[in-house]
């Protein structure tokens, strides 16, 4: 979200992403997303319809969506926030070895 913005819709897509393996309800998503009921069915049709997500199955009345792994721009930013994700876990280490050296001293 750092690099893309703090809004409804990265916040939702991060949440995907991160869960990708796993399908959710409505509920769900906006709970975990940490975004509001009205902006989550504000942006979900847009979602639906630009096949991001995916229908999975139905439990009871609850119908369950998960992140399209098969569409193409879906692709291209899962490896964009794996990248992402990657530098800032090099940072992160090199912060700590550099703080691990200093210590030594």
């Amino acid at each position: 979200m750092e690099f893309l913005g703090d809004n409804p819709h990265t916040k939702l897509l991060e949440f995907l992403i991160t869960g990708r393996e796993f399908d959710y309800t409505l509920t769900d998503l906006a709970e975990n997303a940490g975004i509001s009921w009205t902006s989550l069915h504000r942006i979900f049709p847009l979602f639906e319809k630009n096949q991001i997500v995916v229908k999975t199955r139905e439990v009871g009345r609850a119908k369950l969506y998960k992140l399209n792994q098969k569409n193409t721009e879906v692709k291209k930013l899962i490896l964009l926030y794996d990248s992402i994700l990657k530098k800032q876990l090099e940072k992160l280490e090199e912060k700590e070895t550099q703080k691990m050296k200093m210590r030594a001293k």
